[in-house]
């Protein structure tokens, strides 16, 4: 074994102080996670539960195997937006009957579970997870519909999500629908386009128009229960496959269904038994990235408290030092790390990454890639040597590499750096990021600054005299703009991440993801890269 040595000082004032500020970063997001799980509040809670009804997580509780992980995803969506943080969906990953699915479930406490522009984003994210991972989907479906305020902004592309269906469907991949209560309108199509459908005795109502809309249309007078009910779609339509009495019925139902789904991993799950633990405290993980994110670390001591027995063998270890890649295990499965070691890539760093992304297509082997960059180097010693082209064939690299992906972004990851580690544009299966985290084209006051030279120069080319405190104050704004847009719960509202986690959970985390990706098949590229200009 090769076992990476440790040189973290926990006793250290560096350590303490990042920390100090870790700990103070998890406790601002929790405040956040805790507006996600009130929903709509103890007002709606509190008449959600007067009608009888379970929550929608008590719901996903009920629904997932005992004592089982849920790996809740997006949990932030909408955040900083003038809509519910968490976008009134839940979406995450549960083990139902043994078997891994992707769970969706509206919150009604929230607008009567009403999808807003958020909610059709986090709605099409899940979709994307489970078609790549294969993993069956399971709707707990109760909506009043669209959000009528913002239908201008969810009506052409929320028909996306009935589309999903039918593919996932269409590529063997299984869907269910639980209906607790509206599925209505274009909702109605949820159940409609699901493999299977189950709805509740005196609470399911599916229908295309309700009684106003079908009095307005045609003049007809219908009841709910007429038009749309359980009872209705199982006895007369057939849109219902299973009837419940109650919700605890129709979640064992759903059980039931996905017990005999037949549904099989690509790849079998690693015997845990055989699995050794890191062997450092995962504890200490808080202190290891610095509040100040242009102080570098090494991300050797990120690894060792996240793979299996902190057994790593480093790819390269002398060649573009600012990259560290290498291979090793997690939760069994085995990876190829990518870690940004001092946040600025070279050329040589560049050309190793390529080489070491195509070595793990070769092998069938998930990459993970653990961010702290600020981007390729610039200056013309840089440009004259080729970094262009360089960091273009890491980029060909990660855009053409076929193998599962999984981001985490630890500090820094800027620029184009942040496409090289593979960032949201390049669709890795999942990313996630710490609470240290910035992500934005460049760092505060790198930006500012650029904005203010070329205004100095176009100043200057006019022959107009240049305001220098009004240049600072400009440079102040923008630097507060661009330092509020960069932080993990702003980038992670807009779902630009899968959520903001715990460092301390990152080895739990990504060892879900393995398991999922594991449902799918793992085959890297043969070939099959652009032109890598050498």
């Amino acid at each position: 074994m090769t076992v990476l040595a440790s040189a973290l000082d926990t006793g250290g004032s560096d350590y303490a102080d990042a920390r100090a500020a870790m700990l103070d970063k998890l406790a601002a997001l929790d405040a956040e996670h805790a507006k996600a799980l009130a929903g709509g509040g103890e007002k709606y809670t509190a008449r959600h539960r007067k009608r009888g009804k379970m929550l929608a997580r008590e719901r996903i509780e009920l629904l997932v195997d005992p004592d089982s992980p849920f790996l809740e995803l997006s949990p932030l969506a909408a955040w900083g937006s003038d809509y519910t943080v968490g976008a009134s969906l839940i979406t995450g990953i549960g083990v139902i009957e043994g078997v891994e699915c992707l769970i969706t479930a509206n919150d009604p406490t929230v607008r009567g579970g009403a999808s807003n522009p958020w909610t059709l984003k986090k709605a099409l994210r899940a979709n994307e997870i489970a078609y790549a991972n294969r993993l069956p989907v399971v709707s707990l479906v109760e909506s009043g519909g669209a959000d009528l305020p913002s239908q201008k902004e969810i009506f052409i592309p929320g028909g996306a999500l009935f589309r999903d269906l039918t593919r996932l469907s269409a590529a063997g991949i299984p869907t269910i629908a639980v209906v607790f209560g509206n599925s209505t309108a274009g909702g109605a199509y949820v159940p409609g386009m699901s493999d299977h459908a189950v709805m509740i005795k005196e609470r399911s109502k599916v229908f295309l128009g309700g009684p106003p809309l079908v009095k307005m249309a045609t003049g007809e007078e219908s009841d709910d229960e007429s038009l749309g009910g359980a009872e209705m779609h199982a006895r007369t339509s057939g849109l219902a496959d299973h009837y419940a009495v109650d919700e605890a019925d129709a979640l064992r139902q759903a059980r039931r269904i996905v017990a005999r789904l037949n549904h099989r991993k690509a790849h079998p799950d690693p015997d845990p038994a055989f699995v050794e633990p890191p062997k450092y405290d995962e504890e200490e993980l808080l202190g290891i990235v610095p509040g100040d994110l242009k102080t570098p670390f090494d991300p050797r001591e990120v690894i060792a408290r996240i793979v299996d027995g902190s057994d790593f063998d480093e790819f390269k270890p002398l060649y573009g030092p600012s990259l560290v890649t290498g291979w090793a295990s997690l939760h069994g499965y085995p990876v190829g790390i990518l870690a940004n070691a001092q946040g600025v890539l070279f050329g040589p760093e560049s050309q190793k990454a390529a080489q070491f992304i195509q070595l793990a297509n070769q092998r069938d082997v998930p990459l993970v890639f653990l961010h702290n960059t600020t981007g390729y180097m610039v200056g013309k010693e840089y440009e004259q040597s080729g970094i262009i082209k360089h960091g273009a064939m890491m980029i060909n690299a990660v855009s053409n590499s076929r193998v599962p992906h999984l981001s985490v972004l630890m500090g820094a990851s800027y620029g184009a750096g942040h496409y090289g580690m593979c960032g949201r544009a390049y669709d890795p299966r999942f990313l996630f990021a710490w609470p240290s985290a910035k992500s934005a084209v460049m760092g505060p006051q790198q930006l500012a600054g650029v904005l203010s030279i070329v205004a100095r120069a176009s100043a200057a080319a006019k022959g107009q005299p240049y305001d220098d405190e009004a240049d600072a104050g400009l440079r102040a704004l923008v630097e507060a703009q661009i330092e509020s847009e960069s932080l993990p719960m702003f980038l992670s509202g807009r779902l630009y991440d899968d959520g903001v986690v715990d460092p301390r959970d990152t080895r739990t985390v990504l060892g879900l993801c393995l398991s999922a990706i594991h449902t799918a098949p793992v085959e890297g590229a043969r070939g099959g890269f652009g032109v890598f200009r050498m």
